[in-house]
């Protein structure tokens, strides 16, 4: 089996994947050395994969005058491949790709180029096309690239999608996951039902990407009954802004929940880790102001361990909020065990730039 194969094997068992931020300096260009031991840093940690080019790594990388697609793509992979070479170890790569079905094809055909996976393919900024002209642009990538499609949440660029949306987008051939990040569980059901019921349901893996909901989207079975079949579907891993900080304990609470999985019983701690996780994504990603300070939250923390040198976004608007920094402050200190810390300062202590 060649590594393509390999990854998407791991992408389809259940894999870690953070969604990869964007290192700049106070000039606010790439800083290319951060961006590469940010990246080491995140495989050291033990993530899965990466993804690259996605929100998380902010959409204004591809406006001309920036031009930074191509090389955060570059860069992403070579770290990647280097740390294969070294470690033996498959790592899924994935590309953030968007617009309309031109500019995705184009994105896909680069991600293609680099060697990536798959593409995440991004519906945001296209609420005026209909769910059939994005469900053929959906198939228009997935010719290129193993597709995981994306239900993005209406306040950072997203649109609500119908059931009959998921059930179509489901049997399109080489769509081989699905993430769910509409911060709605009545939305993220439409997608489990619809993967659940799909003729290609075993083709098709569930990432969460509802960072206020992590850990119960991890552990929930979702059963449905019909017509006297029950049909059952998991989410198997995450893609996530939120793995972006705190990587390891994140990585290590992953594995747990993999092992609690297998024992089929939940321990009551876990619950209340859930609403620990949730209770940090809402510091991190600014929920009490509909979320404007999300990737500068990111950036925070990464600042704090030494990964980044500041908060900067392309977007000079993309600002901390007021008492975002308080309640960074806050949840630090009521989850001590959550934080990657003593990890990062020893990660970045050895990899020196």
């Amino acid at each position: 089996m060649d590594r393509h194969h390999i990854a998407l094997t791991i992408l389809a068992e259940g894999a870690f994947i953070p969604a990869h931020p964007l290192a700049l300096g106070a000039d606010r260009k790439l800083d290319e050395k951060r961006q590469r031991r940010l990246t080491r840093y995140y495989l050291a940690a033990g993530a899965d994969g990466v993804a690259v080019g996605v929100h998380t790594t902010q959409f204004e990388i591809r406006k001309p005058e920036i031009g930074l697609f191509e090389p955060v793509l570059r860069i992403a992979a070579e770290e990647a491949d280097a740390f294969e070479r070294k470690m033996g170890k498959t790592i899924v790569k994935v590309a953030g790709v968007c617009g309309p079905a031109a500019q995705a094809v184009r994105e896909a055909e680069k991600a293609l180029l680099f060697g990536y996976d798959a593409v995440l393919l991004s519906p945001g900024g296209l609420g005026r096309i209909s769910e059939a002209e994005l469900l053929e642009r959906t198939a228009e990538v997935a010719g290129i690239l193993p597709v995981i499609g994306f239900y993005l949440q209406p306040s950072v660029g997203g649109r609500v999608f119908s059931y009959d949306y998921w059930v179509k987008c489901c049997e399109i051939d080489n769509v081989v996951a699905i993430k769910t990040a509409p911060f709605n569980r009545y939305q993220t059901l439409d997608v489990v039902r619809a993967a659940a019921f799909s003729s290609r349901t075993e083709k098709i893996a569930l990432y969460t990407g509802n960072d206020d909901n992590i850990v119960l989207d991890l552990l929930t079975p979702y059963r449905f009954h019909e017509n006297g079949k029950t049909c059952e579907k998991r989410f198997v891993g995450g893609l996530l802004g939120h793995w972006a900080v705190w990587t390891k304990t994140a990585v290590d609470l992953f594995a747990e929940l993999k092992r609690i999985l297998r024992n089929e019983m939940i321990p009551s701690e876990m619950l209340a880790r859930a609403l620990e996780v949730t209770d940090a994504n809402a510091a991190f990603f600014d929920a009490a102001n509909g979320f404007a300070g999300c990737i500068a939250g990111l950036h925070e923390v990464l600042r704090r361990q030494g990964l980044l040198e500041g908060t900067w976004c392309l977007n000079e608007k993309e600002t901390l909020s007021p008492g975002q920094m308080q309640e960074i402050d806050r949840v630090y200190r009521l989850y001590p065990h959550l934080h990657d810390d003593a990890f990062a300062a020893s990660f970045v202590c050895s990899n020196p730039m």
